[in-house]
């Protein structure tokens, strides 16, 4: 028979000791309670990592399965027809046969993108192909040049704001009067006249999706790749309607035609014929209006100086005197400038500058005050810039003759 608590015999017998006994008891307690959360929080902590790696499991069977499926095949739908649909497997240019369902049948067109598997069943209908350097182009934020900051072309501007802003803003006015609006212009003139800027200008006044790219972007190493990126940009332009593409440095895919036999230029002339199609080919273009810069318009193919592609040939020339005064008052509005400068003797002096050497020398008169720990710019510091540029293009130009 066991032996309660009762009938345990106690060592002592007196309340001293029954005492000391409950306080052992107690304390014991509080031990086994400590170490009893002790263990809850331990389990609680392996419940976690056991968590953390069921799902880590459950995603490496899933990659797992993923990786043991066969691979689906791009292809595109070529017809319709009552047999079912006909594809074209890209890369081997292979054509077959396929049934699908009349409700994926519903959602297919010729030229749609699919995905198909070994046994060439459609699985699912692909977005259109846009190649993602066409995408790229795409300016999302308009710069932050205006015509206000751009000087010595005032005609130049208004035949641009001409060209490609009013019938973006106005389509009605052409319309009333019974003409198409021009298509495209092309700015031309020697380097650093600001045929660049007013294009960012442009993408800065009006609210159509503006699209730059530069000549070079369109040469490829491998055949069609140049002209696929040409069709893949005006394909992004009409997505995007109204819109507007700057072609900066033309000339390096728009250059004469020759007989050479390589593939190389054979590559470009491809490129241009793509983009000479593009431009006014058989299909209407769209509200797509086409801006495109060169230093070289003398190497420019005629075929793409034609009206119709280009409707406006817009040369960009060196400023005059009271151009290039317009262009130092311009570089020096945020400038601390002494007032003592004389921007009509400046004008004067950097003859045949043009913008872009005015604001090297806007700059330059500005680090010569800082040198001297000045905050005003004076007459002076524009002297000395004006010398430091020339002998630094003096410079440049004897190099080049004994290059």
């Amino acid at each position: 028979m066991t032996d309660t608590v009762d009938d345990v015999e106690l060592p002592y017998d007196d309340d001293a000791s029954k005492q000391e006994k409950v306080e052992s008891l107690e304390e014991r307690l509080e031990v086994l309670e400590s170490q009893n959360e002790e263990m809850r929080d331990k389990l609680l902590d392996a419940n976690a990592e056991n968590n953390k790696y069921q799902q880590k499991l459950e995603r490496l069977t899933h990659e797992n399965k993923k990786l043991k499926q066969s691979p689906l095949f791009v292809a595109t739908v070529q017809e319709l027809t009552d047999e079912g649909v006909i594809i074209k497997q890209h890369g081997n240019n292979q054509e077959a046969l396929t049934e699908v369902t009349e409700e994926m049948r519903e959602d297919l067109e010729p030229d749609d993108r699919v995905a198909v598997n070994n046994s060439l069943s459609i699985v699912k209908t692909l977005e259109d192909e846009t190649d993602v350097r066409a995408r790229v182009m795409q300016v999302d934020r308009s710069p932050e040049v205006t015509y206000g900051d751009i000087g010595g072309i005032k005609e130049q501007i208004e035949e641009v704001r001409e060209t490609v802003e009013m019938p973006l803003r106005n389509p009605d006015m052409f319309e009333d009067v019974g003409i198409d609006p021009p298509s495209g212009v092309l700015l031309h003139g020697p380097p650093g006249t600001g045929k660049t800027m007013l294009a960012k200008a442009v993408a800065n006044q009006t609210d159509a999706t503006f699209i730059k790219m530069a000549g070079s972007e369109l040469v490829h190493k491998f055949i069609g790749e140049g002209a696929k990126l040409v069709r893949d940009l005006f394909e992004l332009a009409r997505q995007h309607q109204p819109a507007v593409i700057f072609v900066d440095e033309i000339d390096a895919i728009a250059a004469k035609r020759t007989e050479s036999k390589t593939s190389g230029d054979a590559e470009v002339q491809r490129t241009m014929m793509q983009l000479l199609s593009e431009m006014d080919g058989f299909e209407d273009r769209g509200e797509i209006r086409i801006i495109a810069a060169t230093n070289r318009f003398d190497m420019l193919d005629r075929a793409i100086l034609r009206p119709g592609r280009f409707d406006r040939l817009i040369e960009v020339p060196e400023p005059d005197e009271a151009g290039r005064e317009q262009i130092f008052r311009i570089h020096t509005r945020s400038m601390s400038v002494d007032d003592n400068v004389d921007f009509g003797r400046l004008a004067a002096m950097a003859e045949g500058a043009s913008g872009a050497d005015i604001k090297a020398i806007c700059t330059e008169a500005g680090m010569f005050a800082i040198r001297d720990d000045r905050t005003e710019v004076r007459m002076s510091d524009f002297r000395e810039a004006y010398e430091k540029i020339q002998t630094e293009d003096e410079d440049e130009d004897v190099s080049r003759t004994f290059a």
